[in-house]
Parts: C-alpha cells; sequence; structure tokens
C-alpha cells in the first residue's frame, strides 16, 4: 500500500498544471490543454506505481477497461446531447421557446424563474444532464435575449438540475447512493429533504435578490428579436411537440439514450417538415433548396451542428449549435480523465490517500459514545463531505466517486453507531451537487460543453451546489432536535391506538 503523501504526488502534479492553464488561457480550462495535464498527471502516477511496484501496467490497462465500460453509456449520451442540441435548435422548438419566454418572463424574475423551471423538470424526469441539454438550452437563449449575464443564467440553470437529480426518485445518483449505503430509496430521499430544501430556498433568495438589483447593460428590443425569429423560423406550438414527448418519454423511464435518439430523430423530421426556410439559410446558396438539399442539410446538421450566417450576429450566436463533432474535444477530455482515474485506482494511492484521512478523523473517537456526541457527529459528516468533494477531483466521474464515499465510510458509521441514512444524505450533499464545479469531470465537461460557457465561468453563480455541503455540515452540527422536527410527520397522530371503551 503507497504511504498516502506518495498517492498525493500525482494529484498535486494535475493541479499544478491545471493552475498554469487556468494563468495561461485566461481561465478557460476547456479549450484543450487540460487533456494534455490530464495525460501528464496520468503518466507521473503510472510511473510511480511501476517504479514502487504498486501495480502492473496489465492491471493498469484492466482498471482503465473496467472504467470506460462502466462510463461507456455517459460518454453516448454526450454525443447524443450535441444531436440533441442541434436537432431541437433545427426544428425550431429552442427558437420557438425563447420568443414566448423573452415575453412571458421578466428579466428581474429570470434568474429565479429559470431556478424553479429546472428543478421541476429535473425531479421529474431524475436526470440533469436531459434537463440541461434541453430546457437549459432555451432558458440560456431567453438570457441571452433578456440581456441576463451567460455566468448567473448558467448558474441557475444548473442550481435547478441539480436539485432534481438529488432528490428525485428516478435519478440514477439518488439511487446509487442509497443502494451502496443499504438504505431504502424513499428514507434516503426524506432524509435528504432536510439539507435540500433549504439549499434551494437559499439560491432561490439569491437569485431573487441578484435578479431585482440587476444591472443589464445590454438592450435588446424583444420586438425586433422575435420579428428576426420569425423570419427564419417557423414558431408555433406544434414545434413543442417533441420537447413534450421527450419528457413524457424521462417520466415513463425509458432508457437515457433510447429517448435522446428517438427525440433527435423526431425533431429532424419535425424540422423537413416545418423549417425548410432555416434549411435554406444554413445551405446558404441564396435560394430554395430541393427536397435531396435539405435532407443533406439535416444530415450535416446532426454532424456539425447548426451555424448559420442570417446577417445578425447575435441571432447567430443565439442559435449556434455544436452537432456530434462539437462534442468530440468533452469525449477525449473524459476519456483522460478516466485514465487519471483508473492510475489512482489500480495502483491504491486513491484508497491510500482515503485511509489516512480517515484515521485521521477517527482517531481518538470514542465508539461507544460517539452516536450522541455532537462533535463525533459534525467530524464524520465533515471528512464524508471533504473526501466526497475529494473523490471528485481524483476519480473526475460522481458515479465512481459516490461508490468509493460509501465504501469507505460504511462501516466506520456502523462502527460508531450512525444510521446509513446519514452516510447516503452526506453523499449526496457533497458528491453529487459538487462535481459539476470541477473543470476535468465528467459532469463539469460536459455542462460545459452543453452551455457553451466553461466550468470556471459559470461554476461562481452555482449557488445551490455550494450551499448544499455547507447545510449538511449545519444540520449535523445543530443535532438531534432539528432531526425530529424535521421529520414530525402529522399522520402519525392519526394511528395513535384508540381508547377502549
Amino acid at each position: 500500500m503507497p504511504h498516502p503523501l506518495m498517492g498525493m504526488v500525482p494529484l498535486v502534479v494535475l493541479l499544478a498544471l491545471i493552475g498554469g492553464i487556468i494563468y495561461l488561457f485566461d481561465g478557460d480550462v476547456n479549450s484543450g490543454n487540460v487533456q494534455l495535464a490530464m495525460i501528464i498527471a496520468t503518466m507521473v502516477s503510472i510511473g510511480l506505481a511501476l517504479w514502487r511496484h504498486y501495480c502492473t501496467w496489465g492491471e493498469f490497462v484492466e482498471s482503465m477497461g473496467r472504467t470506460v465500460a462502466d462510463t461507456l453509456e455517459s460518454m453516448l449520451i454526450v454525443l447524443l446531447i450535441g444531436l440533441l442540441s442541434a436537432s431541437w435548435m433545427v426544428s425550431g422548438a429552442v427558437p420557438t421557446m425563447i420568443c414566448y419566454g423573452t415575453q412571458v418572463i421578466s428579466p428581474k424574475f429570470f434568474l429565479v424563474t429559470s431556478c424553479l423551471v429546472c428543478s421541476g423538470v429535473s425531479l421529474m424526469t431524475g436526470s440533469s444532464w436531459s434537463c440541461v441539454a434541453t430546457i437549459g438550452i432555451a432558458l440560456l437563449g431567453i438570457g441571452n435575449a433578456l440581456g441576463v449575464p451567460m455566468g448567473w443564467t448558467a448558474g441557475s440553470i444548473i442550481s435547478g438540475a441539480y436539485f432534481g437529480d438529488k432528490v428525485s426518485p428516478l435519478s440514477e445518483t439518488t439511487i446509487l447512493a442509497s443502494s451502496t449505503t443499504k438504505t431504502p430509496l424513499y428514507t434516503h430521499i426524506r432524509n435528504l429533504m432536510a439539507t435540500t430544501v433549504p439549499s434551494l430556498t437559499i439560491a432561490c433568495i439569491v437569485f431573487t435578490v441578484v435578479g431585482l438589483n440587476l444591472n443589464i447593460t445590454k438592450t435588446i428590443d424583444h420586438s425586433d428579436l422575435v420579428d428576426s425569429l420569425n423570419s427564419i423560423f417557423y414558431i408555433s406550438p406544434l414545434t413543442l411537440i417533441v420537447p413534450l414527448l421527450t419528457i413524457v418519454l424521462i417520466v415513463c423511464k425509458v432508457p437515457a439514450l433510447a429517448t435522446m435518439a428517438l427525440s433527435s430523430c423526431l425533431s429532424l423530421v419535425m424540422a423537413f417538415w416545418l423549417q425548410p426556410n432555416f434549411l435554406d439559410v444554413l445551405i446558404g446558396s441564396g435560394t430554395e433548396g430541393s427536397v435531396t438539399d435539405h435532407i443533406r442539410q439535416l444530415a450535416l446538421v446532426g454532424i456539425q451542428g447548426t451555424h448559420a450566417q442570417t446577417g445578425d450576429a447575435f441571432i447567430n450566436e443565439l442559435v449556434d449549435t455544436g452537432g456530434l463533432i462539437g462534442m468530440s474535444s468533452t469525449i477525449i477530455l473524459v476519456i483522460c480523465s478516466i485514465c487519471f482515474g483508473a492510475s489512482l485506482l489500480c495502483s491504491n494511492m486513491l484508497r491510500s490517500m482515503m485511509n489516512g484521512f480517515t484515521h485521521f478523523i477517527i482517531k481518538g473517537m470514542d465508539r461507544s459514545t460517539a452516536s450522541s456526541s455532537a462533535r463525533a457527529r459534525f467530524n464524520l459528516v465533515s471528512a464524508s463531505t471533504v473526501t466526497g468533494v475529494a473523490l471528485n477531483i481524483c476519480t473526475c466521474d460522481q458515479y465512481t466517486a459516490i461508490i468509493l464515499n460509501g465504501n469507505i465510510y460504511q462501516k466506520t458509521y456502523e462502527d460508531l453507531g450512525f444510521e446509513n441514512k446519514l452516510l447516503s444524505r452526506t453523499i449526496e450533499d457533497s458528491t453529487t451537487v459538487t462535481s459539476v464545479l470541477i473543470p476535468w469531470s465528467t459532469c463539469g465537461v460536459t455542462q460545459a460543453a452543453v452551455l457553451g460557457i466553461p466550468t470556471l465561468v459559470y461554476a461562481p453563480y452555482c449557488i445551490f451546489n455550494y450551499v448544499s455541503p455547507l447545510m449538511t455540515l449545519i444540520v449535523a452540527a445543530i443535532g438531534t432536535r432539528f432531526y425530529n422536527l424535521c421529520y414530525f410527520n402529522p399522520s402519525r397522530l392519526l394511528k395513535a391506538p384508540r381508547l377502549r371503551r
């Protein structure tokens, strides 16, 4: 087993390289340079492992293969997100939402509205990725049209999306956290409410205050924007059929890959039927294209995205998408992240660091009185929270981080007399919501690619994702009385034994 300090060497190298990239490229870690940093850190990690005989080259390749197999579905979803965003744009669904949204939503209350809308959609669908890739793109376009800063818009979208991803019974992370810690699913969700609802409330208050005091420097005539979109797209409620059908499929638990593929295909069919004018704009010939030209252009849209030249720079930026090719750099970064995480796992460097940290935290705790000690509870929850964030940084994947965090602390919680639901909630509060804030994690890379905003640009405005880990520490420090207040159920009074006559 490596010494914990030895395990920290690759991580320190990675953070130093990332810091250099941030300095040299003005905070844009998603420009492609971070892939090189991940490769160098992986070489350092595997070099140390082979030198000190922590693992063999074959074990590293095997570990990398297992990790790729575990994340293959996520990588396919990333590709389909690029196809989905392009197909929804060319079908007119996103422009229709932008036209309707700019006329209905006030700029002052846009941030809190987008947060609540994404909360509802992600709660129904159970997926933050699907929420951001669909309704999130439309809300980002509405925010641009209203003149709201993109960082705040993306922060409100991600805050709402990760609320639903955290508490929805359909969410993979919710199911994974409860199953890893052997906590019943709905017990886990009820336990999450003590921290998640206050966190969302605080986030909504912040977004409301910021919106009311927002100084919008860019003024756009909404009527001109609507007229411009109407001249290019066919704006009609008919274009919203596919988005509504997509939400229904997700709620009905149709697999994400099948849902996104079907939604993309139907959107391309709708585009061929409803949007011949926009297809002519994409062709750029200046004349009306034939049926063959339109079919050929739809195929190019799926691969290359929508890059229209409308004569208006703002409209060009508003309708620009990347398609499948636009997600290629994201996939490359995910693969590099997988190699780095696999090198730490197979060499036991990661486990050594976590074991050393855990031993330091629980050292000196009295196991017989720990469960009744507020200090012991706070220390253990703090350790789980820090470990969750650290695992996101090291493994670059929230699913792996959730499983490892549960495996590391489950026996410790049980030995000290704490319930599993406390661990499952701490994992969700720390691991699930912070993954999107790390530029080289799968969540951070994906959301940056989908929204077209670097992770470090939107990360400071994800209020819910910062408040949630802090809230779990506050609730752990307050203690049992607060738990009893949160879980008071008036229906229990109806089940009281009746007096006999």
